[in-house]
Order: C-alpha cells, then sequence, then structure tokens
C-alpha cells in the first residue's frame, strides 16, 4: 500500500463531502472511561473515494480499517492472517476454494453480509470500467482477462471463478495455483459490499456504509472525518471508545503542537526535528517500534531517460552516493534502519526478509558511485530531481539530506536536488498519471505480511502499484511460479530469487526500513501501532 510516510494502492479525490448528521459526543475527547470518549487523531485527506477496491494508500486505509470487516483480519501485534467473517476456507489443490462465510454478521444499515455480498462486492472491483485502483488484487481469480482486459473493451462483466453455491458459501477458482492466497483476504480491497453499493452508488460514496466497528458521521474534505462506534457491531472487537475524529493536517510539525497543546490524542507521524525532544514532551507516552514499511527512491521507467542501456549502473551508482546510516542517526533518530534488501525485516527470514541482499549496491562508497554514474552515461538531463509530497513525513529533510549525499560523492553541488508536491494527494495524482521525469519516493506499507506482497504489486509487469513501470520478464516468471508452488517454504525460496532480479537491474533504490512512531496525550491509553503502523484505533480508550 501507498503510504503517506504504503504503500497499496483512481485519479480523482473525494468531490463530495460526506452530509453532515446530528450528532452525540462532539469533537471533544472526554467521557468518563466509560467508552463514550472521542478520540482526536491527526490525518491526510485520502486520494481516492474511499471504496474498498479504490483504497490503496495508508490515509485512506485507515478509515477502511475502522469501516469494514473482511474474511480475513491481520493479528494487531503479530500481523497474523486470522479468521474473521471466514467460517471455513477450504481447498485440496491451491487452485479451487471453497469459503463459507459466518452467520449474524449484518453492515450498518441492516443489510445481512452474505455470500453474495463478497462475490457482487469482487466483481465490481476486477471490472475495468470501474477504474478501481486495487483491480489488480483479483487477478489471480478466472476470468480477470475477460472483465479487465490489458487492451479494449471487456467482454464479461463478472469473474468466471467466482460462484455463490449458498447463501453464506461461495466458490472461487483461481487461474494458477496461489498457495498463499487465503492470507491475502485481509487486504480491503477483498471486503465485503451492501447492495446500498449498487443501487445508489452516489449516495454510497458520499457516506460509506461498512460493516466495521465504526460508522461515519460526516467528512469535510481538507477539514475532518468523524467516525462514531457501532453499537451494533457484530464482532469481538468492538470499539472501546466512542468514536474518532480524523483531522486533516498539511504539516505534522502543526499536529504534533496540537498533540502537546492538548488540542490533539494522538499523532501517528511525528515529525523528524521533534523525535529528539518527543520522549520529553508527551513524558514517555511515545511509541516506536518495528513495522513493515520500507522507504525507496522509484524511477519512471516510461521515460527512455530513465531506461537505456546501462541505466542500471546510474541507479546504482545512485544508490552507492547516499549515506543511509549517517541520514537515519541524525534526522530519523534511529526510527528507521538502513535497508539492505527490498522487504522487510518484520516478515522474518522465514518469512523472506534477506538481510544483506542488496550487498555492496546499499553501502555508501563515493568513489564507485561516482564511477558508476559516469559508465552510466550519466544523470539524464544533468540533474537528479528527486519528487516528494510536502505535507507529511518530513520528507523535506530526508530528500534534502539525500541529495546532499549524492552531491558530495559526486563532486557537483547541483547534480541533485528536491522536487516537492504540495499534498500527498496531488503528488500521487502526478505518479498515477505518469507525469513524474524524475526519481520520487515511494514508500511501501504492507498490505499483508508476505514477501510477496512487497515484491509483486510493486515490480511485476503492470502491476497495482508498479508506478514506475518496470517489466521484467525473468521476475514475472519467477512470481508465478512461486505463486503457484504449494509448498509455503519453497514458495517463499522462489519470491527471494525473484528480489535477486530486483537487485540485479535495481528496479527502485532500497532507502531504509521505517518504525512505526506515535505520540499520543494523556487523556487516551492502551495505544498501539499494529505491524502496518495504523493505529489499532478501536482499541484505544479516552479517559
Amino acid at each position: 500500500m501507498r503510504g503517506a510516510t504504503h504503500a497499496k494502492w483512481a485519479v480523482c479525490a473525494v468531490a463530495v463531502a460526506l452530509a453532515a448528521t446530528a450528532c452525540g459526543g462532539g469533537s471533544n475527547s472526554g467521557g468518563g472511561g466509560n467508552g463514550s470518549g472521542i478520540v482526536r487523531s491527526s490525518w491526510g485527506d485520502p486520494q481516492n473515494p474511499l471504496e474498498p477496491a479504490n483504497t490503496n494508500e495508508v490515509q485512506g486505509g485507515k478509515v477502511m480499517d475502522m469501516l469494514f470487516r473482511g474474511l480475513k483480519r491481520y493479528n494487531s501485534k503479530t500481523g497474523a492472517a486470522e479468521d474473521m467473517l471466514a467460517d471455513k476456507i477450504e481447498t485440496t489443490d491451491s487452485i479451487n476454494f471453497k469459503i463459507t462465510v459466518k452467520d449474524g454478521w449484518t453492515f450498518s444499515n441492516g443489510e445481512k453480509v452474505t455470500a453474495q455480498s463478497f462475490v457482487d462486492a469482487w466483481n465490481y472491483g476486477a471490472d475495468l470500467r470501474n477504474n478501481q485502483k486495487n483491480a489488480y488484487f483479483f487477478g489471480q481469480i478466472d476470468g480477470y482477462d475477460k472483465v479487465h482486459p490489458d487492451s479494449g473493451t471487456p467482454s464479461a462483466t463478472n469473474l468466471s471463478g467466482l460462484k455463490v453455491t449458498g447463501p453464506l458459501t461461495f466458490s472461487v477458482k483461481l487461474n494458477q495455483k496461489f498457495s498463499l492466497w487465503p492470507d491475502t483476504l485481509g487486504y480491503a480491497a477483498f471486503a465485503p459490499l451492501p447492495k446500498a453499493f449498487f443501487d445508489n452508488h452516489s449516495a454510497w460514496v458520499s457516506k460509506p456504509v461498512g460493516n466495521g466497528p465504526y460508522t461515519i458521521e460526516n467528512y469535510t474534505k481538507g477539514s475532518q472525518m468523524s467516525l462514531r462506534k457501532w453499537d451494533a457491531y457484530p464482532g469481538t472487537d468492538k470499539a472501546q471508545n466512542g468514536g474518532v475524529d480524523l483531522k486533516v493536517y498539511t504539516d505534522n510539525n502543526t499536529a504534533y503542537t496540537d498533540l502537546t497543546a492538548g488540542n490533539l490524542d494522538l499523532v501517528d507521524d511525528v515529525p523528524a526535528s521533534q523525535l529528539k525532544n518527543v520522549k520529553a514532551d508527551l513524558s514517555g507516552r511515545y511509541i516506536n517500534t518495528p513495522a513493515g514499511i520500507i522507504q525507496t527512491l522509484a524511477f519512471p521507467f516510461y521515460d527512455p531517460a530513465w531506461n537505456k542501456a546501462d541505466s542500471d549502473k546510474v541507479r546504482k551508482g545512485l544508490s552507492m552516493a547516499i549515506n543511509r546510516k549517517q541520514i537515519t542517526e541524525t534526522i530519523f533518530q534511529k526510527t528507521r534502519t538502513p535497508a539492505s534488501d527490498w522487504t522487510s525485516p518484520v516478515l522474518g527470514k522465514d518469512g523472506g526478509f534477506q538481510d544483506g541482499l542488496c550487498g555492496d549496491s546499499c553501502d555508501y562508497n563515493p568513489t564507485e558511485a561516482k564511477k558508476l554514474v559516469q559508465e552510466g552515461g550519466g544523470i539524464p538531463g544533468g540533474q537528479v530531481r528527486i519528487g516528494y509530497n510536502a505535507d507529511t513525513g518530513s520528507h523535506k529533510e530526508w530528500v534534502d539530506a539525500v541529495c546532499n549525499s549524492i552531491n558530495n560523492a559526486l563532486g557537483n553541488d547541483k547534480a541533485c536536488v528536491g522536487l516537492p508536491t504540495g499534498t500527498f494527494a496531488d503528488f500521487r495524482n502526478k505518479i498515477t498519471q505518469k507525469k513524474m521525469t524524475g526519481p520520487f519516493r515511494a514508500g511501501w506499507q504492507m498490505d499483508y505480511p508476505l514477501i510477496q506482497n512487497f515484491l509483486q504489486p510493486l515490480y511485476y509487469t503492470n502491476a497495482s502499484s508498479n508506478d514506475g513501470k518496470w517489466s521484467n520478464k525473468q521476475f514475472d516468471k519467477l512470481v508465478d511460479q512461486a505463486n503457484a508452488e504449494s509448498d509455503r517454504a519453497k514458495a517463499v525460496k522462489i519470491f527471494q530469487q525473484a528480489e535477486g532480479v530486483v537487485r540485479d537491474n535495481m528496479a527502485a533504490i532500497p532507502l531504509w526500513y521505517q518504525n512505526g512512531s506515535a505520540g499520543y496525550s494523556d487523556k487516551v491509553s492502551n495505544v498501539a501501532l499494529n505491524p502496518f503502523s495504523v493505529p489499532v484505533y478501536n482499541e484505544i480508550k479516552v479517559s
């Protein structure tokens, strides 16, 4: 998921403000510890309309996580995929799956959650005509090529691999073996949708209805979204607070100031400039924990200047010109760890993490960096302009530091400059419209804890989050082979081979692994970040 700090993954933002309704609880925290208090948290406007299959970045993902529950849910502590609405997911061949949905679940509008709720939602998400950013996640299901062809008009409206077999059962046929497929079903794209979504789509988009522990009360774009506890929520993970007010900030320093002034309860993007002070400022109410996030520099391979013979030498040279250790220690106060592969340490060795895979290409070596850039034909246009969004994530600080490092290594104080875009949404729109002319920041927050999620969505030909449009037949072949392997350990090893192809071509420059970082007020407790670095909002208590 593309992050404001994912990753994952429509070129328009929500254009219609959610209609305001009469509400209780107000926007102030408090509630005497009886579960009625409101959590006030910092946020950024999402890029796209809040449809499950159209939300592939962190800010929208936070809302999806409060609004929906799918067949699987990832454990807030371990990240393990656990059954949520799935009663059973059965297969004998890793191609044909029989899914049984738990009885008793409803959407917040009273509609029952049935097998049809999932099949309708997945068919909608896959259909090319609906322009859903996460359509690619349905690509493993039989018939995807008919509803979402690479070119031309779809010849079908439904995936042939989806069949409703009963009120609470449906079958799924994949187009190839994918033994790890059930573990992907906790991702928001696979959430169910009520009939109301299809009956009056514009009304639903203006005020989404889900089946999670919260409902949306109102939303004013650029200002605030208010979510409130759904008292009739049938799940075991009920909200421990009365709701969450997501307040939009375009500067994380302002959010941090509001937190320390008592005007905010939670900031999950502590600015780099405050990392030295945060423990003292908040009397220890600070979280710094490993997360499934990696920051990289992606390249516009659709630009011939960045995709010519020996361009890989330029990319490797630029990688070796970046002093990761110095930047992570001085700017990020060790809340980042220099990256040595293209995944995340949270996967562990058994999960596919390959410490040191990048080798010398990720070591700071000015002499070799300058040599490789020259051998590769030099920097296109004579200058690296690193694109980033300026509203969140302290990106200016680290981009400036990366450029200083490159300039020093190459002996040219104009070799690299930052190229800011005002907001995350505008930045993502430039990327999806293929308007980047140089490398750009490409933070990735895992959608599910599998090595496949760090590789296939980002580097497979025409994948949903392959923003630079890199393409490599050997990589694609290995990914297909890994997905077809029924033995999990063998599948991981093949994915690791595919990651080796990414390394050999320097398809993107890995920078650092990112910890989840958050600060909170003395009015809230039981605050935690999950392995995706997202606050576990439903568990927060307000005093």
